[in-house]
């Protein structure tokens, strides 16, 4: 059973991340050498660290809506399009895939109370903050819970991402520093997709694509990586949870 278990994950894995593409080959092969904190999910290592995990109900939904952030800094924007197509809930008309409706970097702020929170000009300048992305994902019809590091700690977090990893239907984004990951080196954000309790990692499922693959992280180092602060807010950075409405 753990073979075949194994075997279609690794399936999945090809089709899916690596891409089946020589374009996609070629991106995969120039992204940043990885620190020997991190594991790469492209890794028998990383795969095993999902074969074993028990908290993996995110992986394959968001897998299947894995994207690259259109520019450095839609990290934000990528990562809320990856968990409302997850989600399947109501999308905006995408005119380049009519009729069919999905959400995309570009119909995200077609919503006038988005663009409220904050334009996709201001976005593109200088990416979104904690608050911020709490406050657009909040503005479409799904229920949302922002946690600024400062306000919580390190056991809570760890308990609640894990237990929402090993639930279907909710998601989790992390709003970290880089460089507290040993990572090329500003604030970023990214979904979550496992929990291996066994080694005490989480999987990013990192949307700058182009630089870094998916990788798993230990829990200390990415706590420490979200307990920073945010110079453009002055708070903290930290985690959310989405769900759909109730």
């Amino acid at each position: 059973m753990i073979l075949k278990l194994q075997t279609s994950i690794k399936t999945f894995i090809s089709a899916t991340i690596i891409g089946l593409s020589t374009a996609s080959n070629q991106a995969l092969s120039q992204t940043l050498k990885l620190a020997p904190n991190l594991v790469n999910f492209n890794s028998d290592a990383g795969e095993n660290l999902l074969i074993t995990s028990r908290h993996r109900e995110d992986f394959f939904p968001l897998s299947s809506q894995f994207i690259t952030q259109n520019n450095q800094a839609y990290c934000g924007v990528a990562s809320i399009v990856m968990v409302f197509n997850s989600l399947e809930i109501s999308a905006p008309v995408a005119p380049q895939y009519s009729p069919y409706r999905i959400f995309t970097q570009e119909n995200f702020f077609s919503n006038p109370k988005t663009q409220a929170v904050i334009t996709p000009e201001k976005v593109s300048r200088q990416g979104i903050t904690l608050v911020e992305l709490g406050g657009l994902i909040a503005s479409y019809d799904v229920s949302v819970k922002v946690y600024h590091a400062a306000d919580s700690n390190i056991d809570d977090f760890r308990k609640m991402a894990a237990a929402n990893l090993q639930q279907p239907g909710n998601f989790v984004i992390v709003n970290y520093l880089r460089k507290e990951i040993n990572q090329e080196r500003g604030g970023h954000i990214s979904p979550l997709a496992a929990y291996n309790e066994q080694t005490d990692r989480f999987l990013i499922m990192d949307v700058s694509r182009y630089k870094y693959p998916p990788v798993w992280v230990k829990t200390t180092d990415l706590w420490k990586a979200m307990n920073t602060v945010d110079s453009v807010s002055g708070k903290t950075r930290g985690f959310v949870f989405i769900s759909k409405s109730e």
